[in-house]
């Protein structure tokens, strides 16, 4: 609605009133069931103020009614929440090699090159402990790329929440509506699946834009801001 109305250049509708006409009209989902407390405290915070300062990353199975299983991984922003980089494969377990090869397309894709990110990103790599993020082949590979591997304490699933969220809105969202005859099948509707979550799916993080809007608007900020500063120093 509010991408309409921007194209028709009227102001955008608050999503907290949208969500309250929902309500009333009996439009909204059922609550999911909240899950049991850890009795682990968790007091640190995923999410960053400012793209490319940390990225997470998780694998998913993906259940085929053939029997076949389809495995994949990626690679999240903390900030904007853009899967940058994604790889899937037929079978079981998280091998190093797609991991490796992602973060290579990852970095090249945001900052243009192969090449290791600036130092003065600092850029985080947030995983758990799975044996394709700890193999030593893994590490070797971020730190050349610039980036900084860091594994959640085990037993501590919440420390990398964000792409733990991702995993189980991928698939009450999208993989629930999949055809799912067999592995060729799902792999082939993943591009458009991954793709839909960047272009389309409303974060209220991100005051409702998708990941890509949400990259627009803050490049437009910092254009804005830019111009602001250069004004000021000419004055």
């Amino acid at each position: 609605m509010n991408r309409r109305r921007a194209a028709l250049g009227d102001a955008r509708v608050n999503p907290k009133r949208a969500d309250r006409v929902m309500a009333q009209a009996r439009l909204l989902l059922p609550k999911a069931p909240r899950r049991r407390q850890s009795s682990r405290v968790h007091e640190g915070k995923v999410a960053v103020t400012q793209s490319d300062l940390r990225w997470c990353s998780d694998g998913l199975e993906i259940k085929c009614d053939s029997g076949q299983t389809v495995t994949a991984t990626f690679t999240k922003d903390c900030c904007d929440r853009d899967v940058t980089a994604w790889r899937a494969w037929e079978g079981k377990g998280l091998p190093g090699e797609p991991v490796r090869d992602m973060l290579i397309e990852a970095v090249e894709k945001r900052f243009g090159t192969v090449e290791a990110v600036p130092a003065s990103h600092g850029l985080e790599f947030l995983t758990d402990n799975g044996g394709a993020y700890i193999a030593a082949d893994t590490r070797s590979v971020a730190r050349s790329l610039g980036l900084k591997p860091i594994n959640m304490p085990v037993c501590s699933p919440q420390s990398n929440g964000m792409a733990e969220s991702f995993v189980n809105t991928f698939k009450r969202d999208d993989v629930a509506r999949m055809d799912l005859r067999d592995a060729a099948t799902v792999k082939a509707q993943l591009p458009a699946a991954f793709e839909h979550f960047n272009e389309v799916h409303p974060h209220s993080s991100l005051r409702m834009r998708s990941p890509r809007e949400f990259r627009l608007h803050q490049a437009a900020q910092e254009r804005h801001q830019s111009t602001k500063d250069l004004a000021s120093h000419c004055e």
